[in-house]
């Protein structure tokens, strides 16, 4: 029994290096992820509690309970036809590089190196914003408990931003351990999570006793931004989920290091977010029933986070610092699957030379993680989030270009395959079949809609301390990417560089042989050096 488990694990092991040799890579990376370490870390990247909450008091500022509940459940649905769409792609080319490599299999040649260069550094700005985002709103969590458990203790700006130093630290020092032990941590986190929601859903709704009506709960409609248009406020509202319902694309940066990639990836991305759909909507509904009082504890509520004053209304400070332990350690984990996926996005980019300093990001820890990578993102987070300190809607700005720049990232392989290449794509194992081009459709017309809803005014009068900033620091950092396409890239830039080309199949004497030819680059100006290798695995006769 256990020799024939053994005999299939090693066959699947065999079969997904062979199909990365076929896309161009040789296994770099270690393969100890299974399909359940896949889908824990996409999910931890939706992390209900760490993204939901932070936003809950915004969104309902801006678009009542009914923006938090029905607002969540129309993201969750519309996103899971991003997500299938690109499940598909990621079960034909499952590689670290994930949306990038897909656009440059699916685009037209002559478009192949400026589509990839845009969609790597969206995506890579999508995720490590994400870092900054998470981390921070860990933060705010942490100094929100201290001020629960010593009422004389008031936070300040610089005191967030200083928590948000440490935990950078932490996860940074925590994302350069080997990747087994990431795995292990994600798989807690998603019973983490799942237990976590259960326990403040059932002893929540148990303690509030003045509970709100149904009417109220999912009906109650607000606008407290200064915006004439109600409809206009309650669309704003939508930033929450689509914040919370983001990142699930990291279940294809770690493809290199899953098992059966094919499809633990593709399927880790769907669950991800169909379980964040599901726990999401029944978290935001208990929320709302235990508001007792929407005026004196959201609209002037005097603890900064709004869930926070909710809670101890609802179920006093004992039961509130339970919920607080809860939600910071699942943030926590969150901040840390972030972590994964945009260090292996950067790794993957660099190893392709797109990202500066390159050879130092593609150099892997004696435990073959990207620690260089990982390290590059913490220190890019530590500088978004200097705006923190002097910004009151700084919070709300990061959030907004982590998920417009996830957005277009998402959008541009989507496009190119229900148009350039809907003919000659080639299915793998996890296939929508005659839905693929349907769902795409609307998952680009949701894209489009929610990248220019994301960057409009979310308050009135506009004032420098309350703009939407996002266009800002979003602006720059595409530009400057454009520049350098425009002056140096285009001259050099190809897209995906393979380090692996000509592979050969056959058996010779009870084994398998295959026969590669690999190419390495040294260097932007140096000659590209090719040698064979030869990579045997012994056959297994049935």
């Amino acid at each position: 029994m256990y020799q024939d488990k053994k005999r299939k694990q090693d066959e699947a092991m065999m079969d997904d290096e062979l199909l990365l040799a076929k896309l161009g890579y040789k296994q770099d990376l270690n393969r100890h992820l299974s399909a359940f370490s896949n889908f824990a870390i996409s999910f931890g990247c939706c992390s209900v509690l760490g993204g939901l909450l932070p936003l809950w008091g915004t969104t309902l500022l801006t678009g009542g309970t009914s923006a938090s509940i029905w607002g969540y459940l129309i993201v969750a649905i519309l996103t899971l036809t991003i997500g299938s769409s690109l499940a598909e792609i990621c079960s034909a080319f499952p590689t670290t590089g994930g949306l990038y490599f897909w656009t440059a299999q699916l685009s037209d040649s002559e478009w192949v190196p400026f589509m990839c260069w845009i969609v790597g550094y969206f995506n890579w700005l999508s995720l490590a914003v994400a870092i900054c985002a998470s981390d921070l709103g860990m933060a705010g969590f942490l100094t929100s408990a201290v001020s629960v458990a010593k009422p004389d203790f008031q936070t300040t700006a610089v005191i967030d931003y200083g928590v948000f130093l440490a935990i950078l630290f932490v996860h940074g020092w925590m994302n350069t351990l080997p990747i087994r032990y990431t795995g292990i941590i994600n798989n807690l986190s998603v019973w983490w999570h799942i237990m976590g929601i259960l326990f403040i859903v059932v002893v929540g709704l148990l303690l509030t006793e003045n509970k709100p009506s149904a009417s109220f709960v999912f009906g109650q409609s607000y606008n407290n931004t200064g915006l004439k248009s109600d409809g206009y406020a309650w669309l704003i509202g939508l930033l929450q989920a689509q914040f919370t319902l983001n990142g699930y694309d990291t279940a294809a940066h770690v493809s290199e290091e899953t098992k059966s990639a094919q499809r633990g990836s593709p399927m880790g991305i769907v669950m991800a977010i169909a379980t964040s759909a599901v726990a999401g909507t029944i978290l935001m509904i208990a929320c709302a029933f235990m508001i007792q009082d929407f005026d004196a504890q959201i609209v002037n509520g005097k603890n900064p986070m709004s869930i926070t004053q909710v809670f101890l209304d609802s179920t006093g400070i004992g039961w509130t610092m339970w919920f607080l332990v809860i939600i910071i350690v699942a943030m926590y984990f969150a901040g840390a699957a972030v972590i994964v996926g945009s260090s292996r996005q950067t790794y993957a980019f660099a190893r392709d030379g797109a990202m500066p300093c390159s050879k130092w990001l593609t150099k892997l820890s004696s435990s073959k993680v990207p620690a260089n990578a990982v390290w590059f993102n913490i220190a890019f987070a530590v500088i978004l989030g200097i705006p923190y300190l002097f910004s009151e809607v700084a919070y709300e700005t990061i959030v907004s270009i982590n998920t417009i720049s996830a957005n277009i990232s998402y959008f541009i392989p989507i496009w190119l395959r229900i148009t350039m290449a809907r003919k000659r794509f080639q299915r793998g194992p996890y296939s929508m079949g005659k839905l693929s081009i349907p769902c795409g459709i609307i998952a680009c017309i949701w894209i489009l809609f929610t990248s220019v809803l994301f960057i409009l005014p979310t308050q009135a009068p506009i004032t420098a301390n309350n703009m939407n900033f996002a266009i800002i620091p979003f602006g720059f950092i595409i530009g400057l990417a454009s520049i350098v396409y425009a002056v140096s890239g285009r001259k050099w830039f190809t897209g995906p560089v393979r380090n692996i080309d000509t592979v050969v199949v056959r058996e010779e004497d009870g084994k398998v042989i295959h026969e590669t030819h690999r190419v390495v680059l040294l260097n932007e100006d140096d000659m590209i050096d090719q040698h064979e290798i030869r990579i045997q695995d012994t056959l297994v006769k049935l």
